[in-house]
């Protein structure tokens, strides 16, 4: 065989090898907080959660006992996609260091820092994660799962699953109460975002108009008065865009 020949096969056995997935939801960073380090800036490494002999993480990223078996108090089922890399050791909606091993969640509007049960409606895989971050910024979608959620629950080589999710535990309650805003986008065009910034600022006098950069465009999160959830829900219901979306958050 030709040395031709051979660097062809050589190349295309090369190609036949496993791909891995990419992350589905390249769709932060959220807005900083006033007052709070701008989410994604890259953070001092920190020890990966440890794990149990069987990969099922441990300590602080383990639900506790009786959790996994609670009557959940709220129940919701749609999409859920997965985030990894680039998001891996950048700070949270909640102020904590997103570690992609741990099991955790993004929800747009479930209390932070809330146990949820969530179960692959086809594979019936589960697995308990709590909610330490806002997402996904896709429509359609409702949960944005750790990696380590992702594997856990047959989300991961799929990219996107139909899923239920059990909430078993909230620090708030859910259907009164908390900060809320409302986030548009993505456009991709800063000039586009800037006019309906303009627009927005110019009809919501009380409200604060934040537009920023994130990685699949510009982006920006009306914060209405008082951070009332009538007054988000109302501005999000009157507000139409042409290119991107927009979402009612909840900020705690």
């Amino acid at each position: 065989m030709t040395r031709l020949a051979l660097a062809v096969v050589v190349l295309a056995m090369a190609g036949c090898g496993p791909k891995r997935p990419a992350a589905t939801a390249t769709n932060r960073p959220i807005a900083p907080e006033i007052g709070q380090p701008e989410p994604n800036q890259p953070i001092a490494s920190e020890a990966p959660a440890s794990q149990s002999a069987d990969g099922a993480p441990s300590g602080a990223n383990a639900a506790s006992p009786g959790i996994a078996t609670s009557r959940p108090v709220y129940v919701e089922e749609g999409l859920a996609s997965w985030y990894g890399p680039p998001y891996h050791n950048r700070r949270g909606s909640n102020g904590e260091i997103y570690d992609m091993h741990a099991m955790t969640a993004a929800h747009r509007t479930l209390p932070l820092n809330s146990l949820v049960r969530v179960t692959n409606l086809a594979t019936r895989r589960s697995a308990v994660v709590r909610i330490t971050d806002r997402g996904p910024f896709i429509t359609g979608r409702v949960l944005d799962l750790s990696l380590a959620a992702a594997q856990a629950v047959d989300v991961w080589r799929a990219g996107v699953a139909k899923v239920r999710i059990e909430v078993l535990e909230t620090p708030a309650p859910i259907d009164r109460g908390g900060r809320w805003c409302v986030q548009i986008g993505a456009f991709q065009s800063a000039d586009e975002a800037a006019e309906l910034k303009a627009r927005l600022q110019r009809r919501y006098r009380q409200a604060q108009v934040l537009q920023f950069t994130g990685p699949t465009g510009e982006w920006l999160r009306v914060r209405v008065s008082d951070d009332d959830k009538r007054r988000a829900q109302a501005l999000a219901a009157e507000t139409k865009v042409d290119d991107g979306a927009v979402f009612l958050v909840r900020l705690d």
